[in-house]
């Protein structure tokens, strides 16, 4: 028997649930990171990792399932090659969640829902330090 299994409802319609969902898998594919509730985030990071999946099995079929959930071709694109080859020895575990306190207006208990092994920002790197410029 299959008690208590299931998805969380979110107090929407199905249709309003699922686009919501979809787009923000979308959204955390093509940014690596989201700020959201903590009942979104798990219900998105179930969506993501399949995703993922799709994206290292490779196959048309495979992105054919993928674009239901992702409709923007670049993400797409990015999911079945920068994704695929960033995740192939990983088994599994592609997301976190990290809890970031709670809303300030309505007390939502926040999460921050990113992509694990993502490259950190180079804008540090790039920009150089003022002890460099005054040596040369």
């Amino acid at each position: 028997m299959r008690h208590k299994v299931g998805q969380r409802k979110l107090h929407r319609t199905t249709s309003h649930r699922l686009a919501m969902l979809n787009n923000m898998v979308t959204s955390l594919l093509e940014h690596q990171a989201i700020r959201t509730t903590l009942p979104k985030a798990k219900e998105a990071r179930k969506l993501a990792e399949r995703i993922i999946t799709l994206g290292k099995r490779g196959g048309l079929s495979n992105v054919r399932l993928a674009a239901r959930t992702v409709k923007d071709r670049e993400v797409l694109q990015k999911v079945f090659g920068e994704y695929k080859e960033r995740y192939a020895s990983r088994p599994g575990g592609y997301t976190r969640i990290v809890r970031l306190g709670f809303r300030r207006g309505d007390a939502a208990e926040m999460a921050l829902l990113e992509l694990v092994d993502r490259p950190e920002k180079k804008a540090a790197e790039a920009a150089p330090s003022t002890e460099e410029t005054k040596a040369e």
